[in-house]
């Protein structure tokens, strides 16, 4: 039996199209044939908007945002606003205020027209408390001006065919906002795009077809629909160096969080898959308070949601892993110190060896200081790679950054603990997180000192 199709979520869709008027039903069945488990219809004038809402109370896997685009701007008079004030109430599947913006570059209304339009639904999406979708072509400083402005970040939103430069996105991040990203990715001379989605966090991502626009290079020339999607998720699995199912599985937690579309899974995962490899999150407890650490935003890594209602003991690991020999490897981490829970992490480490399974463990290094002793020699035999992180070239950065319980022992503890691992463990890799001001050369050199593998870790990219 061939494996389900992992779930995505099409955050932008104009289902309302004529073009669809022909097979409207059928393109939406063949969606769900290819694992589209939502679809959000965007509105783009009143008459659209009023549209979107029919369908979705007509479909069960179909969302509605009402809006009025740059290009109709002048229907957004107090008569219009009132209309879609009154469809955003209509039902709970109408999630969004969208989509509205500037567009300066086909001008087919008047500038002025256009900002005040766009800043009236702002003022209505912060009235219903519901996020926007924002369309931005050749207007990428003022669309920012207006966001601020008009107190934006208060509902949020996505930027949808994102288009601006990797400085523009940094400043929607900061804003709160996602990014989202249609067939355009796959398009073979869209290095500019494809840069951007390489250089932020994926949890900030989104996914759409614009359909019937953008349609992907396999179908380039041809009408879009959502079943296409799945090309535009590969390229981001691609750009990213994740799984399909990955980057399916953190864009509609993605989608839910923004729109309120589909489901969260909040269960405190023991195991976790990411890419290839099977993840063991055995504790929250951790020696360290990192500055830098996603927890103290969120228990989330790559959509799998880690915070644990108590701490598992080896049967309910063992359960948790299932058939350990579809992986790679296995990686004792989670947001936690994993060698906090020492014995478990060697019974569990000398039942996979015996399953043939790679084993990995990622931690702080501070192992030695919390026992009192020596315990590499404990995992010898055991743990095929330790990767440890440095995070600084000196002791006070250390302290300030990742906030050891152990003061000045700890950082010199780390240097010892990975100077003396080598001798226990096949493979040893310092790793730094590369925060502003940090000194990666300087951390790579003392890796090199120790004798030891560096790697550097990308800021606000977890897992």
């Amino acid at each position: 039996m061939p494996e389900p199709l992992p779930l995505l979520i099409d955050t932008h869709a104009h289902l309302d199209h004529a073009q669809f008027d022909e097979d409207r039903d059928a393109v939406i069945a063949r969606a769900l044939e290819q694992g589209i488990s939502r679809i959000l219809s965007v509105g783009c004038d009143l008459e659209s908007s009023a549209a979107n809402v029919r369908l979705s109370a007509a479909h069960a896997q179909v969302f509605a945002a009402v809006g009025i685009h740059p290009h109709d701007a002048p229907q957004a008079d107090d008569a219009g606003l009132a209309f879609l004030a009154k469809l955003l109430q209509q039902s709970e599947k109408v999630v969004a205020v969208g989509e509205i913006g500037l567009d300066f570059y086909r001008d087919r209304a008047p500038r002025d027209t256009q900002r005040l339009a766009f800043r009236r639904q702002i003022a209505l999406a912060r009235h219903v408390k519901k996020p926007i979708i924002v369309h931005d072509r050749d207007a990428h400083d003022e669309v920012l001006a207006i966001l601020r402005e008009e107190g934006a970040a208060e509902v949020g939103g996505v930027l949808h065919c994102f288009s601006g430069d990797t400085t523009m996105a940094r400043a929607c991040l900061d804003l709160g906002f996602y990014l989202s990203f249609p067939g355009t990715i796959t398009y073979p001379k869209n290095d500019a795009a494809r840069e951007v989605v390489r250089a932020i966090p994926i949890d900030h991502l989104l996914v759409e077809t614009d359909c019937p626009y953008l349609a992907p290079q396999a179908f380039r020339g041809k009408r879009n629909e959502p079943a296409y999607i799945r090309h535009t998720a590969a390229m981001i699995a691609e750009i990213k160096g994740l799984s399909l199912e990955d980057v399916a599985r953190i864009t509609s937690r993605n989608a839910c969080k923004l729109f309120g579309i589909g489901d969260i899974d909040q269960s405190g995962k023991i195991a976790y898959r990411i890419r290839d490899s099977l993840y063991l999150n055995l504790t929250n407890r951790c020696s360290n308070a990192c500055t830098f650490c996603a927890k103290f935003k969120e228990f989330v890594v790559k959509g799998h949601a880690l915070k644990l209602d108590h701490e598992p003991d080896f049967t309910e690991v063992i359960r948790a892993i299932g058939d350990p020999t579809r992986y790679s490897e296995v990686v004792f981490c989670g947001y936690g110190e994993p060698l906090l829970r020492l014995d478990l992490v060697k019974e569990v480490a000398a039942w996979l060896h015996q399953q043939g399974v790679k084993v990995r463990v990622n931690s702080d290094g501070q192992a030695n200081l919390v026992y009192g002793r020596d315990i590499l020699p404990e995992l010898a035999g055991l743990v095929d790679t330790i990767s440890v992180s440095l995070n600084a070239a000196d002791s006070e950065t250390y302290l300030r950054i990742c906030r050891s319980p152990f003061g000045e022992r700890a950082y010199p503890g780390v240097k010892e603990f990975l100077r003396r691992a080598s001798a226990h463990i096949p493979e040893v890799i310092a790793t730094v997180v590369t925060l502003p001001g940090i000194d990666v050369a300087a951390c790579r050199a003392i890796a090199k000192e120790l004798g030891v593998k560096f790697r550097e870790r990308e800021y606000n990219e977890v897992g």
